[in-house]
Order: structure tokens, then sequence, then C-alpha cells
């Protein structure tokens, strides 16, 4: 309120549309609500899930579908990503995924009468950017691309705004017609607690571990559960003494595996269940070994962490790790072979990874969330003067 008898506010309202197929698009949602409520912190915000706004049976099928093709036939999905990247906009599959939960969309959007509609998820963004087209929605749409290269379904005109990694990404979508001046490198947004200052000798006291060692940081399951006990058993009984931090997430069944392993180690070797506070673990470590999520990759990159990235799934996965490859970040591991001998020659030439270390510390934009929050903000303000002077 701007004093007794002044005109009232308006509360900001945004919408924030993400989905749950893959941690990585919830992350990135949930980076953007931290960051718009460290500069506005009575918006009002809803973080929705795509799936809620289809049917249970569908959304469900569709989910299990996903996850069964990662889990037991990773290059079926691959060929099926592939097959799919140059899709057209117009294209018949895509104007049947622009007409999923279409209804139900609208009639929300119209309830709630945010200022602003952000999405992590490209067929959310897809719908959305059809509304725009057709000027049946007159909320500018902002789209967040979680990795580093560009598949078709993040294809869509009627975006106001693309926020994207790299400038890669940008030339990507300029080359399948996206205006330039729509397309903005910002980083992919991940919590800004990522690029906060560590108490590093805190951490490393909290976890017992050495300050002296190096320190390698294994995220989740990797080929099943015996391939990452193996990985574990090389670090835990390597001759080059190294420490080792294993988050095992919600996989019960391999925290309870490695018991035996960090028993009865040559070297320390930590391990944590599900944990909220990554980026303590990163700071602390001198390499990680990961998958090659969108977000992980990012938050890995933010905090100047080398990775070492093993078996990638064909696709995103696969882009991405070709992506920290490419600029100096990291390795790719296809197998447990490739994986051994490179965990061995880093720990007999440290100067490998602090090459590595230098590339990440460069490779990306800082203070993504921050970047792309100011953007998304001014968007809203510009978007009402053009209203109003219309």
């Amino acid at each position: 309120m701007a004093g007794e008898g002044g005109p009232v506010l308006k509360q900001l309202r945004i919408l924030v549309f993400s989905a749950a197929f893959g941690n990585g698009h919830f992350r990135a949602a949930e980076a953007v609500i931290e960051g718009i409520r460290g500069k506005e912190p009575f918006a009002d915000i809803i973080h929705l899930d795509f799936g809620d706004f289809l049917s249970k049976r569908f959304n469900t099928v569709a989910k299990n579908i996903y996850i069964e093709m990662i889990k037991h036939t990773p290059n079926l999905w691959g060929k099926f990503y592939h097959k799919t990247a140059k899709l057209r906009p117009e294209s018949m599959i895509q104007r049947f995924l622009n007409q999923l939960g279409r209804s139900d969309f609208l009639k929300y959007i119209q309830a709630f009468e945010p200022d602003l509609i952000v999405c992590t998820y490209p067929t959310v963004s897809s719908i959305l950017a059809q509304l725009r087209r057709e000027q049946i929605l007159q909320v500018p749409v902002i789209t967040i691309i979680t990795d580093y290269a560009v598949h078709s379904h993040w294809v869509h005109p009627g975006v106001d705004r693309y926020m994207v990694a790299c400038e890669e990404v940008k030339e990507s979508l300029v080359s399948r017609g996206i205006k330039a001046q729509s397309v903005l490198v910002t980083g992919i947004p991940v919590s800004p607690k990522f690029e906060a200052e560590m108490d590093r000798e805190h951490i490393i006291a909290k976890l017992a571990l050495n300050p002296d060692l190096p320190t390698f940081l294994v995220m989740g399951a990797y080929g099943g559960l015996e391939s990452t006990k193996r990985i574990c058993h090389k670090l835990a009984d390597s001759l080059v003494p190294v420490q080792s931090i294993v988050v095992c997430g919600k996989n019960k069944k391999l925290y309870r595996s490695l018991e035996e392993v960090s028993g009865q180690s040559r070297n320390p070797l930590v391990r944590l269940g599900y944990v909220d506070n990554v980026e303590e673990f990163m700071a602390v470590s001198d390499l990680i070994i990961t998958k090659a999520g969108g977000l992980t990759v990012s938050e890995a990159l933010t905090t100047g962490l080398p990775l070492v990235i093993y078996n990638p799934i064909p696709g995103q996965e696969e882009e991405n790790a070709n992506f920290v490859q490419r600029i100096g970040a990291g390795h790719v591991a296809n197998t447990e072979e490739e994986l051994e001998g490179l965990l061995s020659r880093f720990l007999s030439d440290p100067q490998e990874i602090a090459k590595m270390r230098a590339k990440a510390a460069i490779a990306i934009p800082g203070h993504s969330t921050e970047r792309a929050v100011e953007n998304m903000l001014q968007l809203s303000v510009n978007l009402k003067i053009e209203q109003k002077i219309g």
C-alpha cells in the first residue's frame, strides 16, 4: 500500500509449472521460486505439477513408461529421443501434445489471474505457447530449458522468453526459428545456496573427514546396485589415499549394502541416504561421480566441481555429458572399466583434477537464478506498460 488513501498495489501472482518426469524439472522450478521470494517476498506463487492436469490413468501410464524405458531399455529411449529431436511445432505429434489438459490449464489460469507463468517442462510450455499464439492467453510465458541441448519439444514460437544454459542452446533455438531477442543465456537456475559461502572446515569436521585427503563425491546408483558397490570398493581400497562421500538418495538397499564397504575399507567412506544439503558435499569435494541430469551438472559447475559422468542415458543426459566433456570440466566413462581407469588416473595425478576445476569454474554464467528472475520480473513490468499504452 502506498500510504493512507494511496493506491493499493496489486500483489504479484506467479504460476510455476514443472513435472515429476525426472527431478530436474522440479528442482529448477523450486530454484526460481526461491529466487523470486528473494526479490518479491510477498508474491503469491503457486507451483504445479503438469501431471495433475491429466487424467490419473494417463499420467500414471506415461510416467511408468518413461521410468521403465530409462531404467531397463535406455537405448530404446535414446532412439525415441533422437527420432523426435527435429519435429516441427506444427507436426501431428506436437499438435496432439498441445491439447493435453489444455482446457483445465486455461480454467486454472483464468481463475488465478497470474502476472507471469514459468515453465520448466516442455509439454506445459507447448500448450501455453499455443494459447499465446491464438491470443487466448494474455499472460507472458517463460520457458526454462533444463538441459545443455535443445530437443524439438522445447521449441515453440509462442513462448515470450526462453532462459537457457549456454550460447550453444541459444544458437540452436535461433536456428529453429526462435527470435534471438526472445532467448536469454542465464544459465539453468539452481538454488542460490549453491553460490553461498561455505564453511569448508566445519563441514569436513561434521562428516569426520580428513582435511588433507582428496574427497570424491558419488551421487546415486549407476547401472545397478552391484556396479555402484564395485565403484565404492575401488575408492575405499585405493592404494592412493582418498576419501569418499556416497549419497544413496532414497535407495535404502544400496545404503544398507555399503555398510560392509564403509566398515572394512582402507580409506574413509561416508554413506548417506536422502539429503537436502548436497551443496555442502559439493563444496568439500574435489570430484563428483554422477549421472548427467541438467540440474546436477549445473549445480556441480556452479560450485566449480569437476565431473566424471558414468554411463549417461542416451538422449538428453548424453547431450549434457558431451557438453561437460567438450568444455573440459569433466570426463565421460561409458563402462565400468573406463571409470576405473579415470579414477586411477586422477588419483595418481591431482593436477588433472585441478585443470578440470579451473574449466568448471568458468563454464557457465554465475548467479543464474538471480539473472533469470530479474529478466522474468522485468518482462512482466514491460508487458503491463505495453498493455496500458495499447
